[in-house]
């Protein structure tokens, strides 16, 4: 599903943001990636969805090689991938209906489906009161079941969270790491970045950890206190 093999990362002057990565997320597969401030994991993520390529090593991503994608394939690869980011950035003047179904419509959906699928997600998110509230009377936890959702539009492999409950009070947090399980439990493979060790310790999940760059620890689900 995603296998990165001795992947670095040097921006232009010399900055190391990832040394010599290797690991390997299988289907179905819950992931936390944690780390400091600054220890690589946004670099990752990044990395998954070519926002940027590597300096050296090789990514294969959805059956894909993203380290050598040519870039009319990214959209390609992007299709089997939903991204939230800790900024859910909704369009302020749409509805969150309108927010999830201008996702589809990018995506070539007819009407009818259209309003189906929105519905669908909308009602998976837990937001039918909110169906048609503008982002500004959304709660930062409401926004970011949006996001959640729009990322699901295209009914993507692996969902892909950037810091999804930074901006979150720990009530708030859980809710939405709750949401994230019961769409793992259908079947999507999930890797979430996260500074919060309250939720990494209560949810017994696999653990990547980064620090400076380096992957300085892999713990597999049930192994750790």
């Amino acid at each position: 599903m995603i296998k990165l093999e001795n992947v670095s990362l040097v921006f232009q002057g010399g900055s190391v943001a990832l040394s010599n990565i290797t690991t390997e997320i299988k289907e179905g597969d819950f992931v936390y990636l944690i780390g400091h401030s600054g220890s690589g994991k946004s670099s990752f993520l990044k990395l998954l969805y070519r926002d940027t390529y590597p300096t050296k090593g090789i990514i294969d991503v959805v059956d894909m090689e993203v380290s050598s994608l040519p870039k009319w394939k990214i959209p390609i690869l992007r299709r089997k991938l939903g991204i939230v980011t800790q900024e859910p950035q909704l369009l302020e003047d749409r509805t969150t209906f309108e927010n999830i179904s201008f996702s589809l419509e990018v995506l070539g959906y007819d009407a009818k489906e259209i309003d189906a699928k929105t519905s669908t997600l909308i009602d998976l998110v837990e937001l039918q009161d909110n169906a048609y509230k503008f982002p500004y009377q959304l709660s930062g936890g409401e926004q970011t079941r949006v996001a959640i959702a729009r990322a699901l539009a295209s009914n993507p492999l692996v969902l892909l969270c950037d810091e999804p409950t930074g901006n979150l009070d720990p009530d708030l947090s859980i809710q939405i790491v709750s949401l994230l399980e019961k769409i793992n439990r259908a079947g999507t493979t999930i890797l979430m970045a996260t500074h919060d060790s309250s939720i990494v310790n209560r949810r017994k999940k696999r653990v990547l950890e980064l620090s400076d760059g380096k992957l300085i620890r892999d713990e597999t689900e049930g192994t750790y206190v």
